[in-house]
């Protein structure tokens, strides 16, 4: 594919007064593993915010697959998407955010099962083989009756992991996905990630985890007030980068 997967180009968003992100440009390339990296506030999670479209962007634009999201040309204007078309082009994206936001009536199972029965109208035995199979790719097959709260914060968010992957997305966005978790978990959600990787899945990651970020990332973006400061191979912009601003990030935080 010689067309990048996500091209995000000029994009600007404010709260108010302040500005959250300041014409920012990118792309992600299909298969690509991405991970942000920044402190609190830098402007990683509105970005995958955009993306997904749970935020509305001020300026620029943001295409998937080739298709512009949010708006279409019209007459010479662009005029917004209906809700429904929105919630179509959502369906390209997975989300796994820091919070698991399983439905706690529902099994690891149900809660798999839900969207791809109830938004894509896909066959129940189908998706409930399908939903079985995810479970033991996270490792978690044995825990198909069980419910959130049984379930530790570890298991839940690989669940959730697994829950977005049921919908079949071009792309998956994870929003500090282990920043929650007790530290003896970190590891086990980190390594379903892994493994998710290395199976050509697209994926833009916030962590705050570097040695995920060194391991897994074929490129590690770097951003600070708004904008991106530097990217580059991840053994470049953690191992040398060149930016000051990004040397003294990590000199903080390593």
């Amino acid at each position: 594919m010689t067309k990048p997967l996500v091209a995000i180009r000029s994009v600007s968003k404010n709260f108010g007064e302040f500005q959250a992100l300041k014409s920012v440009s990118l792309d992600v390339w299909p298969g690509e593993v991405m991970c942000l990296i920044g402190a609190s506030g830098s402007g990683k999670t509105t970005l995958l915010r955009c993306i997904n479209q749970l935020a509305t962007i001020d300026a620029g634009g943001i295409w998937l697959d080739g298709e512009l999201l949010g708006v279409r040309e019209q007459g010479g204007k662009l005029r917004r998407l209906s809700e429904g078309e929105i919630a179509r082009q959502r369906l390209k994206t997975g989300m796994v955010f820091q919070r698991f936001n399983l439905f706690p009536h529902k099994t690891a199972l149900e809660n798999i099962t839900e969207g791809p029965t109830q938004v894509q109208g896909r066959k129940a035995d189908e998706v409930r083989a399908e939903a079985i199979e995810l479970l033991r790719r996270v490792g978690l097959a044995a825990k198909a009756d069980w419910y959130p709260a049984q379930l530790s914060g570890g298991q839940q968010q690989r669940v959730a992991i697994a829950r977005a992957l049921a919908m079949k997305p071009m792309l998956m966005l994870f929003d500090e996905p282990t920043s929650a978790l007790d530290p003896e978990l970190v590891g086990e959600v980190l390594a379903v990630m892994k493994q998710l990787a290395k199976s050509g899945m697209t994926m833009m990651v916030v962590t705050h985890e570097l040695g995920f970020a060194r391991e897994v990332a074929d490129r590690v973006v770097y951003m600070d007030q708004g904008a991106i400061v530097e990217q580059g191979r991840a053994s470049d912009v953690l191992g040398a980068p060149r930016e000051a601003r990004t040397r003294a990030f990590l000199s903080a935080v390593i």
